[in-house]
């Protein structure tokens, strides 16, 4: 009679306990997406990318997206919310959001995704050896900021005078001013610094731009997109994005680091980190593809002509 008991037991306590093995074998990867904008665009290319080394979305792992919605001061709780879930890797796009997810985490792997100047702002140690649980791909590239400036002189001849939109919550705002600071040094162009808190300081910032009279602007990526789009064409302003979405937008161009090219590149550190890689031991790598876009809406809204030297460079035009 004992016996049968303890048989009993020994078999409830195995029944009480399979729903948790299973839970535990059915687990899959979980990889958290922080954006400080629309994420659409990454998402795409992401899942394309990391199919190609095996993993399909809903089927071997899992997204968890949070976006800001081009609210910096989001990201501290989404963050936390990834970490919390918690997720195995986190990618994050743009300096305001790595930030948010080193401060959230000194333990989950974060892949950074187009981030500028990353050794500058102290989120890694040094490019090739990146040190504790960052590593990914920076946006940062010497020639950008006078590249950009280059590109506006061509378009606009009687360019004498710049403003650059900067965003005041994002580090990345002074290495992102100097740059530009510096090629407007060397090509003799004015140069309007523009800090902006938050997008109600957008106004104010278009109405400083007219009032220096500016020719043309250049706004920092992690600024939204949208709204900085309408307001430049409202002011008859030339803006210039930093991010090819940005043009998609409504910006007149771009001269950016392929974003296609950072989401594919992310997708591989994702596989690396999910086998087991440690992102200390990951090098932080560099853009080697730069991609000129060019939005001929917006040039013909302000009624300007882009010269057939320029279209025939671009790598893609919007029509």
């Amino acid at each position: 009679m004992r016996r049968r008991t303890l048989l009993i037991g020994s078999v409830g306590a195995a029944a009480l306990l399979a729903p948790h093995r299973l839970h535990a074998k059915l687990r899959i990867p979980t990889v958290g997406v922080l954006d400080i904008g629309d994420p659409a665009t990454f998402l795409t290319t992401f899942r394309d990318a990391i199919k190609a080394h095996g993993y399909a979305d809903g089927q071997n792992f899992r997204l968890e997206v949070r976006t800001a919605a081009g609210d910096v001061g989001r990201l501290k709780g989404l963050a936390e919310e990834l970490a919390g879930l918690p997720v195995d890797v986190i990618t994050a796009h743009l300096t305001p959001s790595a930030r948010a997810a080193a401060a959230a985490t000194k333990t989950i792997p974060i892949v950074m995704v187009g981030v500028g100047a990353p050794l500058e702002t102290g989120l890694i140690a040094s490019l090739s050896r990146p040190g504790g649980n960052i590593t990914g791909t920076s946006a940062t590239s010497a020639e950008l900021g006078g590249k950009r400036v280059q590109l506006i002189g061509e378009i606009l001849p009687s360019f004498k005078r710049l403003a650059i939109l900067a965003n005041a919550s994002d580090p990345f705002s002074k290495p992102f001013i100097a740059e530009i600071e510096e090629a407007g040094r060397k090509l003799g162009i004015a140069t309007d610094a523009v800090m902006l808190k938050t997008a109600d300081d957008l106004a104010g910032a278009f109405a400083a731009t007219e009032q220096s009279r500016a020719d043309a602007a250049i706004a920092q990526g992690s600024l939204p997109v949208g709204p900085v789009a309408a307001m430049a064409l409202q002011h008859r302003i030339p803006l210039v994005a930093t991010l090819t979405s940005g043009v998609r937008g409504g910006a007149l161009m771009t001269y950016a680091a392929s974003q296609s090219e950072m989401f594919r590149k992310t997708a591989a550190y994702v596989e690396k980190l999910l086998k087991g890689a440690k992102p200390a031991d990951l090098p932080v790598e560099e853009p080697t593809e730069f991609t000129l876009v060019l939005n001929l809406k917006t040039a013909k809204a302000l009624g300007l002509s882009i010269p057939a030297a320029i279209l025939a460079r671009a790598d893609e035009v919007i029509e």
